[in-house]
């Protein structure tokens, strides 16, 4: 298989799933969320109360769409073309399913209670909207802002759907006729979405500091290197009621790798004492990297050097 080939059947791959994470997405605001008259979040949501605001002089598709071309701009200019020809995808495929999914899959939800609705509507979608971001995806509006602004800090896109749509749903008390239930089953799909994202984007990036007391550091240690290909720290401590020096072994690691840790330590001495700790970040090499301004100024200087070697050898 040569080069070509495997780089359409990925491209494909990931736009196959690229459109089952869409088909998701809409089913739960056309199963668990419209039916039940629920107004949740996100540029629709902001579209709609545009639309109540001006007493329907302004429809919710010109908001909508006008919102989207401003993101989409910025998408192209920050994230880069491939991502921005992803989201116009996205964003015609997504209107197209809001469409036709209700004929296709006429199912509604039978649960009566609009705040299980809520949170099943808003967690099913953060499946589907994770589905999109794992393969460079968007379906514009929030999820735009959320990857531009995680590219540059370390701000989770959960915590960014949850702002936005906080203010948009909040919005709601605003426009005659709404009621502080209404605005309360918005908040429910907005955070069982938001927490959602987090969950099932960022669970596998959790970390854990693992302190390991044993007697048996060295085979410990180097079993760890050369199996979990983590680096381990050794600290030399004293155990007061023994007063014996020995060493204390500190390992950082993503939390699916704790099982594999406790059999590495099991399997050298099985009396050793452990103790773990979850980390909120950890940078480096191996794990996350530091993002800030300081990043994006480091960049702009390698571009001008690059900009100033290709002028002198022209």
């Amino acid at each position: 298989m040569n080069q070509t080939t495997k780089k359409i059947l990925i491209t494909l791959k990931e736009y196959v799933i690229i459109s089952l994470g869409l088909a998701l997405y809409c089913f739960s605001w056309t199963s668990f969320l419209i039916p039940k008259g629920i107004v949740g979040g996100a540029i629709p949501g902001l579209a709609t109360f545009v639309n109540y605001a001006t007493g329907g002089l302004i429809p919710v598709s010109v908001t909508y769409l006008s919102v989207n071309v401003i993101l989409i701009i910025l998408g192209f200019l920050i994230l880069g073309r491939g991502f921005g020809f992803k989201t116009i995808y996205c964003i015609l495929l997504n209107s197209v399913l809001l469409q036709v999914l209700p004929d296709l899959i006429p199912w509604v939800s039978t649960i009566e209670e609009p705040f299980l609705n809520g949170l099943l509507g808003g967690f099913i979608g953060a499946i589907g909207i994770v589905m999109i971001f794992n393969q460079g995806g968007s379906t514009g509006g929030t999820d735009i802002i959320a990857l531009i602004l995680s590219k540059y800090r370390e701000i989770s896109p959960g915590r960014v759907y949850l702002f936005c749509d906080l203010v948009i749903v909040g919005s709601v008390l605003l426009l005659p006729g709404k009621t502080l239930s209404d605005v309360v089953y918005g908040y429910m799909q907005v955070i069982a979405f938001s927490q959602g994202v987090d969950l099932l984007l960022t669970g596998s990036k959790q970390s854990v500091q693992v302190m390991i007391f044993s007697q048996k550091y060295n085979e410990i240690a180097d079993s760890l290197i050369n199996q979990l290909k983590r680096g381990v720290t050794a600290f030399e401590g004293i155990g007061w009621y023994t007063k014996e020096a020995h060493q204390v072994l500190v390992v950082i690691a993503r939390k699916h790798q704790l099982n594999e840790i406790n059999k590495i330590v099991k399997n050298h001495d099985r009396s050793a004492f452990m103790s773990v700790t979850s980390t909120m970040s950890v940078y480096g090499r191996g794990f996350d990297e530091l993002k800030g301004p300081e990043k994006i100024e480091w960049k702009r200087k390698q571009k001008q050097l690059q900009g100033q070697e290709k002028s002198s050898q022209s």
